[in-house]
């Protein structure tokens, strides 16, 4: 299957950008799949009427394909080929209103100077050689193939892989923090091509438990990589999925019947990190209220999302892990803001992680727990956990072992100190410490090192040591992603 799904891409490689390939190769994926779906729906229709008029009849199909959109009459053409694709696409996107319009997203098919209808005619003869039905590949095998292709396409795009992968295994560890239940809606903001979605459902079903029902939302200011998000969904069998289109922070999609913000039970999010470009003015006066904390600075959005995130939150069952840079716990310019989120009371755990677990970057992530009806017990009380070193790294690619998550998840449910490792913390010594939420701070890395030295606590220098160590890697790295981004505009 993998052999199969990435020879498409070989047959693209030096005709367009590593980064392009997902806008042709996935929706001619997804098209073959619901042909060959409808050809085996209608197999078994035929079985059960044998009248041909009978067994194309809608309520026999979950999707319609028009006449001359199926993909035998597409295989058929061989002049304009990327025409006849596109117009085949948009036949079926029309002919399904509610579940398919505009899931083949906005590649350029009509480009014959990009994809000559030599390419094509490869690319559609490369998918014919196996059939898509259910019965040869079923949904978890697809979904799993599909998500093979995305890791690739990162693998292949550099750093633009960021903008719609997130390190799966991360994925899972956060997915296991949050416990999803059945039938509970879970939200991503900015949810790429759907994965963390995804491993909700995949979770439930790792478990045996009913995963079906689980409703999931999610929004994508990429076009293209909302449609991905859409077709991945599909693929996996889910079929309460929400993608929207657009920019979260300035028109959210998904509201109440009072025209507020819907609120979800569990929201995984990986936000793009420290955007400059957003609409800080229309933020000062939010309509959903989401400025509780205050406004971000221009130049750092990732407050915005935070503050977003909050307000999704179901007031009763709500909780959230979301994927950030180490920033978010020190930056001088974001203190107010972050005096204000602890004193809120909502955040459950800081959780360090090591380097490279952000897809094709060196910097360390941290992900932050929100809950919005702590245990009793866990009120007015933070957990950090120090993770830094549990990870592994293979093929210039960094990602958590089970091992490693298994540690990482007993701590965080124990909420409990653990010398070197975690420790909780009560707001009042956050407070004494300017509200930083710095790791080091509050978890020794050195659990041997507790002597004095020149009348000094060695435990004490060393954390203070390594919190400024990290600010200014933190700093030069922030430096660095602004340059870039200047020198990209």
């Amino acid at each position: 299957m993998e052999n199969y799904l990435w020879g498409a891409a070989i047959l693209l490689r030096g005709l367009i950008d590593a980064g392009d390939y997902k806008q042709f190769i996935f929706p001619l994926v997804f098209l073959k799949r619901l042909s060959d779906v409808y050809d085996e729906e209608r197999g078994a229709a035929m079985e059960v009427y044998g009248d041909e008029g009978l067994a194309d009849l809608p309520e026999n199909h979950r999707f319609s394909i028009p006449d001359g959109a199926h993909w035998d009459d597409i295989r058929g053409v061989t002049k304009n080929k990327g025409p006849a694709i596109l117009q085949a696409m948009r036949a079926i996107e029309a002919a399904n209103p509610d579940t398919l319009h505009g899931v083949f997203g906005d590649g350029d098919w009509g480009n014959s100077n990009l994809l000559p209808d030599s390419t094509l005619n490869d690319l559609v003869e490369h998918f014919s050689t196996k059939t898509l039905s259910v019965a040869n590949l079923p949904e978890d095998e697809l979904g799993q193939g599909y998500e093979y292709l995305i890791k690739k396409f990162a693998d292949d795009s550099g750093h633009t892989a960021q903008e719609f992968y997130t390190n799966r295994t991360l994925v899972h560890l956060m997915t296991m923090m949050l416990k999803p239940e059945p039938g509970e809606s879970v939200y991503d903001p900015t949810c790429g091509t759907g994965g963390m979605l995804i491993s909700t459902a995949a979770e439930l079903r790792r478990q045996g438990m009913e995963w079906r029902n689980l409703r999931l939302y999610g929004q994508e200011l990429n076009y293209g990589t909302s449609a991905i998000a859409r077709m991945n969904l599909f693929l996996h069998g889910i079929t309460d999925g929400h993608i929207a289109h657009g920019d979260v922070l300035g028109a959210p999609a998904f509201h109440d019947k009072h025209g507020r913000l819907r609120t979800f039970n569990v929201v995984l999010a990986n936000p793009p990190y420290s955007i400059k470009a957003w609409n800080r003015a229309a933020f000062t006066d939010d309509p959903y209220g989401r400025n509780v904390w205050g406004v971000p600075p221009q130049g750092r959005a990732d407050y915005a999302f935070f503050q977003h995130i909050a307000k999704s939150l179901n007031p009763t069952t709500g909780r959230a892990a979301i994927l950030f840079p180490h920033g978010v716990l020190f930056r001088r310019e974001e203190a107010a803001l972050r005096e204000a989120l602890v004193q809120s009371d909502l955040i459950e755990c800081v959780l360090g992680l090591g380097p490279g677990l952000f897809y094709n970057s060196p910097m360390e992530a941290v992900v932050i727990t929100l809950r919005t009806q702590k245990p009793v017990e866990h009120r007015g009380k933070v957990m950090f956990i120090n993770a830094v070193n549990e990870y592994a790294r293979e093929r210039a690619q960094s990602f958590l072992r089970e091992s490693h998550q298994k540690k990482i998840l007993k701590a965080y449910e124990s909420f409990v100190d653990q010398i070197g490792f975690a420790a909780v913390a009560t707001l009042g010594q956050i407070a004494e410490k300017n509200y930083s939420l710095a790791i080091p701070s509050y978890v020794n890395r050195d659990s041997t090192a507790t002597g004095d030295v020149g009348g000094l606590r060695l435990d004490e220098t060393l954390a203070a040591w390594r919190r400024v160590a990290t600010e200014s890697d933190c700093a030069v790295t922030d430096l660095i992603t602004m340059l870039r981004q200047e020198a990209a505009q």
